[in-house]
Protein backbone atom coordinates (compact mmCIF):
# COMPACT_ATOMS: atom_id res chain seq x y z
CA UNK A 1 0.00 0.00 0.00
CA UNK A 2 1.10 3.72 -0.57
CA UNK A 3 0.87 6.16 2.45
CA UNK A 4 -2.36 7.53 1.37
CA UNK A 5 -4.22 3.68 1.46
CA UNK A 6 -2.41 2.87 4.28
CA UNK A 7 -3.81 5.89 6.24
CA UNK A 8 -7.28 4.84 4.65
CA UNK A 9 -6.61 1.19 6.11
CA UNK A 10 -5.60 2.15 9.50
CA UNK A 11 -8.85 4.51 9.58
CA UNK A 12 -11.27 1.88 8.50
CA UNK A 13 -9.81 -0.45 11.35
CA UNK A 14 -12.81 1.51 14.20
CA UNK A 15 -14.97 3.36 13.69
CA UNK A 16 -15.09 4.86 17.45
CA UNK A 17 -11.97 6.00 18.83
CA UNK A 18 -9.37 3.28 20.33
CA UNK A 19 -8.08 3.70 23.56
CA UNK A 20 -4.32 3.89 24.73
CA UNK A 21 -4.75 4.65 28.19
CA UNK A 22 -7.56 4.04 30.48
CA UNK A 23 -10.96 4.02 29.63
CA UNK A 24 -12.09 5.50 32.67
CA UNK A 25 -11.37 8.73 30.75
CA UNK A 26 -13.90 10.02 27.91
CA UNK A 27 -13.52 11.30 25.54
CA UNK A 28 -15.04 14.37 26.58
CA UNK A 29 -12.67 14.86 28.96
CA UNK A 30 -9.47 14.88 26.25
CA UNK A 31 -8.36 18.61 25.18
CA UNK A 32 -6.15 19.29 22.92
CA UNK A 33 -2.64 21.19 23.66
CA UNK A 34 -0.44 23.16 21.66
CA UNK A 35 3.43 22.71 22.51
CA UNK A 36 4.67 23.76 19.17
CA UNK A 37 6.70 27.25 19.20
CA UNK A 38 3.70 28.85 18.57
CA UNK A 39 2.36 28.64 22.34
CA UNK A 40 3.78 32.23 23.99
CA UNK A 41 2.73 30.37 27.31
CA UNK A 42 5.72 28.31 27.06
CA UNK A 43 7.92 31.19 27.34
CA UNK A 44 6.92 31.76 30.90
CA UNK A 45 8.27 29.06 32.66
CA UNK A 46 11.12 27.04 32.56
CA UNK A 47 10.45 24.13 30.04
CA UNK A 48 14.09 22.03 31.33
CA UNK A 49 11.95 21.48 34.51
CA UNK A 50 9.54 18.66 34.64
CA UNK A 51 8.06 19.84 37.66
CA UNK A 52 7.21 23.47 36.16
CA UNK A 53 5.82 21.07 33.00
CA UNK A 54 3.90 19.04 35.55
CA UNK A 55 2.39 22.46 36.80
CA UNK A 56 1.83 23.77 33.60
CA UNK A 57 -0.82 20.91 31.79
CA UNK A 58 -2.05 20.27 35.50
CA UNK A 59 -3.31 24.11 35.51
CA UNK A 60 -4.12 23.60 31.59
CA UNK A 61 -6.34 20.45 32.43
CA UNK A 62 -7.98 22.35 35.28
CA UNK A 63 -8.79 25.21 33.31
CA UNK A 64 -10.49 23.65 30.85
CA UNK A 65 -12.31 21.21 33.13
CA UNK A 66 -10.49 18.06 31.45
CA UNK A 67 -8.40 15.09 32.48
CA UNK A 68 -6.31 14.40 29.21
CA UNK A 69 -4.39 16.80 26.96
CA UNK A 70 -3.30 15.12 23.90
CA UNK A 71 -1.82 16.67 20.52
CA UNK A 72 1.59 16.75 19.00
CA UNK A 73 1.71 15.00 15.92
CA UNK A 74 4.16 16.56 13.17
CA UNK A 75 4.19 19.85 15.93
CA UNK A 76 7.18 21.55 15.83
CA UNK A 77 8.84 21.92 19.36
CA UNK A 78 11.16 24.21 20.76
CA UNK A 79 11.21 22.43 24.08
CA UNK A 80 13.89 19.69 23.23
CA UNK A 81 16.57 22.37 22.59
CA UNK A 82 16.90 21.63 26.20
CA UNK A 83 18.23 18.01 25.32
CA UNK A 84 22.00 17.60 22.97
CA UNK A 85 20.52 14.39 22.56
CA UNK A 86 18.21 16.03 19.71
CA UNK A 87 20.06 18.58 18.57
CA UNK A 88 22.77 19.02 15.84
CA UNK A 89 24.78 22.40 14.42
CA UNK A 90 22.92 23.02 11.25
CA UNK A 91 19.01 24.11 11.67
CA UNK A 92 17.70 21.69 9.84
CA UNK A 93 18.95 18.54 11.13
CA UNK A 94 17.46 19.91 13.95
CA UNK A 95 15.43 17.44 15.65
CA UNK A 96 12.32 19.01 16.52
CA UNK A 97 9.40 17.86 14.85
CA UNK A 98 7.24 15.40 16.99
CA UNK A 99 6.09 12.27 15.26
CA UNK A 100 3.21 10.89 17.66
CA UNK A 101 0.31 11.90 19.70
CA UNK A 102 1.10 12.68 23.22
CA UNK A 103 -1.81 12.13 25.90
CA UNK A 104 -0.95 13.96 29.45
CA UNK A 105 -2.27 12.43 32.47
CA UNK A 106 -1.50 11.12 35.54
CA UNK A 107 1.29 9.02 36.71
CA UNK A 108 0.67 5.37 36.96
CA UNK A 109 -2.44 5.69 34.51
CA UNK A 110 -2.62 2.30 32.94
CA UNK A 111 -1.81 2.30 29.16
CA UNK A 112 -3.56 0.24 27.13
CA UNK A 113 -2.94 -2.00 23.56
CA UNK A 114 -4.60 -0.15 20.98
CA UNK A 115 -5.32 -3.32 18.40
CA UNK A 116 -4.12 -7.25 19.00
CA UNK A 117 -0.89 -8.30 18.38
CA UNK A 118 2.25 -9.19 20.13
CA UNK A 119 5.12 -7.81 22.32
CA UNK A 120 7.72 -6.97 19.97
CA UNK A 121 10.50 -5.34 21.76
CA UNK A 122 11.05 -2.99 24.66
CA UNK A 123 13.74 -1.01 26.09
CA UNK A 124 14.43 1.31 28.88
CA UNK A 125 15.59 4.22 26.92
CA UNK A 126 17.22 6.21 29.22
CA UNK A 127 18.97 9.14 27.55
CA UNK A 128 17.65 12.92 28.97
CA UNK A 129 14.35 13.65 27.13
CA UNK A 130 14.37 10.26 25.48
CA UNK A 131 10.79 7.73 26.07
CA UNK A 132 12.32 5.64 29.20
CA UNK A 133 10.49 2.51 29.17
CA UNK A 134 9.46 1.90 25.73
CA UNK A 135 7.20 -1.11 24.51
CA UNK A 136 6.52 -1.82 21.29
CA UNK A 137 3.63 -4.07 19.83
CA UNK A 138 3.73 -5.59 16.37
CA UNK A 139 0.38 -5.76 14.03
CA UNK A 140 -0.75 -8.10 11.06
CA UNK A 141 -4.31 -7.34 10.03
CA UNK A 142 -4.86 -8.81 6.87
CA UNK A 143 -1.46 -8.84 4.93
CA UNK A 144 -0.57 -5.16 6.54
CA UNK A 145 2.32 -5.53 9.18
CA UNK A 146 2.65 -2.34 11.25
CA UNK A 147 3.85 -1.37 14.88
CA UNK A 148 2.67 0.65 17.77
CA UNK A 149 5.09 2.40 19.71
CA UNK A 150 4.14 3.23 23.97
CA UNK A 151 6.75 5.52 25.78
CA UNK A 152 7.47 7.17 28.93
CA UNK A 153 6.38 4.38 30.74
CA UNK A 154 7.25 2.83 34.59
CA UNK A 155 10.08 0.90 34.58
CA UNK A 156 7.57 -1.98 36.03
CA UNK A 157 5.83 -1.86 32.76
CA UNK A 158 8.93 -3.35 31.01
CA UNK A 159 10.07 -6.06 34.19
CA UNK A 160 7.96 -9.02 33.74
CA UNK A 161 7.79 -8.01 29.63
CA UNK A 162 8.66 -10.96 26.78
CA UNK A 163 8.87 -10.82 23.12
CA UNK A 164 6.47 -12.94 21.68
CA UNK A 165 3.80 -12.32 24.42
CA UNK A 166 0.40 -12.00 22.99
CA UNK A 167 -2.07 -8.81 23.97
CA UNK A 168 -5.42 -7.80 22.97
CA UNK A 169 -6.93 -4.76 22.32
CA UNK A 170 -7.68 -3.20 25.67
CA UNK A 171 -5.41 -4.93 27.50
CA UNK A 172 -3.09 -3.01 29.85
CA UNK A 173 0.77 -3.59 28.81
CA UNK A 174 1.70 -0.67 31.27
CA UNK A 175 1.55 2.30 33.64
CA UNK A 176 2.57 6.00 32.70
CA UNK A 177 6.57 6.59 34.78
CA UNK A 178 7.44 9.71 36.65
CA UNK A 179 9.99 12.26 35.68
CA UNK A 180 12.20 9.82 37.01
CA UNK A 181 12.30 7.63 34.90
CA UNK A 182 10.40 8.79 31.69
CA UNK A 183 13.26 11.28 30.24
CA UNK A 184 12.66 14.34 32.75
CA UNK A 185 9.20 14.87 31.83
CA UNK A 186 6.11 15.70 32.94
CA UNK A 187 3.88 11.76 32.96
CA UNK A 188 2.19 11.24 29.64
CA UNK A 189 2.03 8.62 26.99
CA UNK A 190 3.81 9.13 23.68
CA UNK A 191 2.18 6.66 21.31
CA UNK A 192 3.35 6.26 17.57
CA UNK A 193 2.40 4.28 14.67
CA UNK A 194 5.31 2.90 12.56
CA UNK A 195 5.20 0.86 9.07
CA UNK A 196 8.67 -0.07 8.90
CA UNK A 197 11.30 -0.07 12.43
CA UNK A 198 14.06 -0.30 10.29
CA UNK A 199 15.72 -2.66 12.28
CA UNK A 200 15.00 -0.89 15.86
CA UNK A 201 14.60 -2.99 18.60
CA UNK A 202 12.34 -1.01 21.97
CA UNK A 203 13.06 1.87 20.17
CA UNK A 204 12.22 4.11 16.95
CA UNK A 205 12.85 7.86 16.64
CA UNK A 206 9.76 9.85 17.64
CA UNK A 207 11.28 13.36 17.13
CA UNK A 208 12.22 13.96 12.95
CA UNK A 209 14.45 16.75 11.91
CA UNK A 210 12.92 19.02 8.94
CA UNK A 211 15.50 17.27 6.77
CA UNK A 212 13.96 14.19 7.05
CA UNK A 213 10.37 15.05 7.67
CA UNK A 214 8.64 13.28 4.21
CA UNK A 215 10.09 10.28 5.38
CA UNK A 216 8.91 9.99 8.35
CA UNK A 217 5.33 11.36 7.77
CA UNK A 218 4.93 8.37 5.64
CA UNK A 219 6.70 5.86 7.73
CA UNK A 220 5.21 7.52 10.86
CA UNK A 221 1.08 7.81 10.11
CA UNK A 222 -1.13 10.02 11.99
CA UNK A 223 -2.09 8.26 15.40
CA UNK A 224 -5.41 10.20 15.68
CA UNK A 225 -6.34 7.46 12.25
CA UNK A 226 -6.64 5.31 15.52
CA UNK A 227 -7.03 7.28 18.49
CA UNK A 228 -9.48 9.88 16.41
CA UNK A 229 -9.39 11.94 19.67
CA UNK A 230 -10.80 15.23 16.72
Amino acid sequence: MNSEEFNQFLNKLSVAPLAAVDPVFPIDKYFKIDLSGKNKDLLNFDVSSALEWDVYISAYLKKNDKEVAFGGYIEKRNLYDRSDYFMKLAEHEKRNIHLGIDLWCEENTKVLAVLDGEVHSYKNNNNHSDYGPTIIVKHQIESEIFYTLYGHLSLISIENMAIGDAVLKGDIIGFLGDASVNGAYAPHLHFQIIRDLEGNIGDYPGVSSQKNIEFYKNNCPDPNLLLKLE
